[in-house]
């Protein structure tokens, strides 16, 4: 949408999740402006959603739109995964009247933001001080799991990996996470560690102790598994929720023998920056460095949990590209 005003245009810059839908303006990465949160059940479409955003704030000069959303990008047409919106990139720039509109993946945004992350917004869990100049990964259970990552050229800019890591097959380490597997194979067929690592994995790990104790489980959200477990009132949520933490170990450090991310793993989304103090006590960073012969490999790298509260608005008017 451009006005007619002769202004210097804003970026339009946008994390769309199935709940909400957040937008902001900015004229470069150190200025976010006008931040909002919208529901996205509000808005029948994508463009309706964001000039409802526009017209907010008074139908600002903006060419260019980066718009981070929860599902793969694979060619021109979106359809949401967790939501009812479906629309084409290039038809929904032409009837916003943008130059450029450029849409990537959420946790591709969210990798984007990591070299411009603050210190005090970020808590660090175990590890050294990371290695210069080597691959940063990133990952955060929320409705499902999220993987990217940032790979560092020779020129000493990052190329950002849009990933779908969190459908790797997950793969039990003890008798506890195999009867896990197995009750989730029956359930689902192809078991991936976000069928686990999530909101909804947090759940299914409750219930499934419950059975295992031949006890009726709670109606709990995740929020409230979490909540109980901190608190320490209740045996099972704190035991489900260490699980949690302890197959998130694991499957962090996979992805960071994998890509060799030596500079740090970085872990986002909602659910694990709830948590605290309780993170670092939890039985992850023991299960991150549990790799036999790569184990001081491991403990040599840095976990930091994104406390930043818009990140992937951060790396979205950090993407590089936005303006070509």
């Amino acid at each position: 949408m451009i006005s007619t005003g002769t202004t210097k245009p804003l970026r339009l810059v946008a994390d769309i999740g199935g709940t909400h839908a957040r937008f902001a303006l900015c004229s470069s990465v150190h200025d976010i402006k006008q931040i909002s949160v919208l529901a996205s059940d509000d808005f029948p479409s994508i463009d309706a959603a964001i000039h409802h955003y526009l017209s907010q704030h008074g139908n600002p000069r903006v060419e260019t739109a980066v718009i981070g959303i929860a599902n793969p990008v694979l060619g021109d047409q979106i359809k949401m995964t967790n939501h009812p919106w479906s629309f084409s990139i290039e038809q929904t720039r032409k009837a916003l009247g943008l130059k450029h509109m450029h849409v990537i993946n959420d946790f591709t945004a969210l990798a984007l933001s990591l070299p411009h992350l603050p210190s005090n917004e970020l808590t660090q869990v175990g590890g050294g001080p990371g290695a210069k100049n080597t691959p940063m990964a990133v990952l955060g259970p929320g409705t499902g799991l999220g993987v990217s990552a940032l790979i560092p050229t020779p020129q000493g800019n990052f190329v950002p990996l849009a990933a779908e890591g969190g459908h790797v097959s997950f793969s039990p380490e003890n008798e506890q996470e195999l009867i896990l597997w197995r009750e989730a194979r029956d359930e689902y067929g192809h078991v991936s560690v976000e069928r686990l690592v999530s909101g909804p994995g947090l759940v299914f790990i409750y219930e499934s102790l419950c059975r295992a104790q031949e006890q009726s489980p709670e109606k709990y959200t995740p929020s409230d598994i979490s909540e109980l477990a901190i608190a320490n009132t209740d045996p099972l949520c704190r035991e489900a929720l260490d699980t949690l933490c302890a197959i998130l170990g694991t499957v962090a450090s996979n992805l960071a023998v994998t890509l060799g991310a030596r500079a740090g793993v970085y872990i986002g989304g909602g659910i694990i920056k709830r948590l605290g103090s309780y993170f670092a006590q939890s039985p992850f960073r023991a299960r991150f460095e549990n790799k036999g012969r790569f184990s001081s490999y491991l403990a040599a790298i840095p976990v930091y949990v994104i406390q930043s509260k818009q990140p992937a608005l951060l790396g979205a008017a950090a993407y590089e590209s936005a303006d070509g």
